[in-house]
């Protein structure tokens, strides 16, 4: 099944775009930067989101783990 058709899915696809933004932009920040806008600027958004939310991501990612684990 598609992950836009499945929910728990299209979370999980969604934090790890947040997660691997902020990585990214923490290993090489001009990447992300010079595209701000645009439809690139999705990209800088969730790198943002997931510096400053970085607690309440990181627990967002702990409990899908946990869901997926053990409730599937």
């Amino acid at each position: 099944m598609s992950a836009i058709f499945n929910f728990q899915s299209l979370l999980t696809v969604i934090l790890l775009l947040i997660c691997t933004c902020a990585y990214i932009r923490a290993l090489a920040p001009s990447v992300l930067d010079k595209n701000k806008s645009g439809i690139l600027g999705i990209f800088w958004k969730c790198a943002r989101i997931g510096e400053r939310k970085s607690p309440w991501v990181a627990c967002c990612c702990v409990m899908m783990a946990f869901s997926i684990l053990f409730v599937q």
